[in-house]
């Protein structure tokens, strides 16, 4: 079911976590983040949204990380409901994609609660201070493939977080799969 990110808490500070990697080691919110900011991407491995982007993903990431905007994805969904999100299913799309950030595990889905996430993907970006300043979509494609042309929004606008504090005033909020919750 497609869902919609809700909109942007501009100055929200981003929670703390420490979760798993699919390298081997824990992650902290502290060591993932950048000397110019953070992006924490909410993702999963089967979503067809993330699919469609996840090579983009992995380019603009990398394109951040000269920035100073350190990286990091999160899959949260119920693997005992979706067993393609397991956490060894983590570790191979992660390799399959040549992901250069974390990929964590959020098994308890906690950090996905606290960040407010609601969708794959969904997109957090924030300043060095880690206060909320983006929370839209990566590009205008959806599931589609992006057109030469395409406007690459969330680099764009992470690329101005990491220059000047501040996210542009015009954020359009991405849309996926929703986030798969534990019925428990």
């Amino acid at each position: 079911m497609a869902a919609t990110a809700t909109p942007l808490q501009r100055g929200a500070l981003a929670p703390d976590f420490t979760l798993p990697g699919t390298d081997g080691r824990d992650w902290s919110r502290d060591q993932v983040a950048g000397p110019n900011g953070l992006l924490v991407m909410f993702i999963c491995n089967h979503c067809p949204y993330v699919l469609a982007v996840v090579d983009r993903i992995v380019r603009d990431a990398a394109a951040l990380k000269e920035a100073g905007v350190g990286c990091v994805a999160i899959c949260s969904n119920d693997a005992a409901a979706y067993p393609e999100d397991s956490f060894e299913r983590m570790r191979d799309f992660a390799r399959l994609h040549r992901f250069g950030f974390p990929y964590l595990h959020d098994a308890a889905q906690d950090v996905a609660r606290a960040y407010g996430a609601v969708c794959t993907p969904d997109f957090f970006g924030y300043n060095r201070r880690l206060e909320l300043q983006y929370r839209g979509r990566l590009d205008a494609s959806g599931r589609l493939p992006a057109g030469p042309d395409m406007r690459r929004e969330l680099l764009e606008a992470m690329r101005e977080v990491a220059a000047t504090g501040q996210g542009p005033v015009q954020q359009t909020a991405s849309i996926g799969c929703s986030i798969k919750w534990r019925a428990d």
